[in-house]
Formats: C-alpha cells, structure tokens, sequence
C-alpha cells in the first residue's frame, strides 16, 4: 500500500509535502510581486472559461448557420436532380 502510495505521489509523502509548501511560497511570493491576489487567478480562470466557451459554441452556431444556408441551395437541387434523374430513367 505505502509503495502504490509513494509511486502516485511520486516520493514519500512527507517529501512531497515539502516540496509542494516551498514552491507554493515560491509562487506566493512571485505573484504577490506581480501584484496578483488569489481573487485575481480565479478571476482570469473564469475568463478563460467563458472565453473558450464562447469561442467553441459561437463557432459551432456559425457552423450550423453555415449548414442551414448552404442546405437551403444544395438540398433543392439534390431533389431535383434524383427527380429529373427518375424522369429519364
């Protein structure tokens, strides 16, 4: 158990506890001198989020009236056509 332990935390586990408080002070100290605060990382993250959100899904609603525009022209003819092809037939 303590193996599977060590291999998914990557080290024993007080090691890893370690590291994971001298870097989180190391970023601490980097983003305070940027003048960043906590509110402001969740802030851009959300940001992020809804920026892709709107990327993805306004694209995709382009998309879709992109299909319904070209189906207004291509359908028709495609009907057509089979009807005319049946007609020589």
């Amino acid at each position: 158990m303590s193996e599977r332990v060590n291999s998914f935390l990557g080290g024993s586990p007080l090691g890893v506890i370690v590291k994971l408080v001298l870097l989180s002070i190391v970023v601490g100290v980097i983003l305070s001198w940027l003048s960043w605060s906590p509110a402001n990382v969740v802030d851009w993250v959300v940001d992020l989020f809804q920026w892709l959100w709107g990327s993805v899904f306004g694209s995709l609603e382009r998309a879709i009236d992109y299909f319904i525009l070209g189906a207004a022209i291509v359908v028709p003819i495609f009907i057509l056509s089979r009807l005319l092809t049946i007609g020589r037939r």
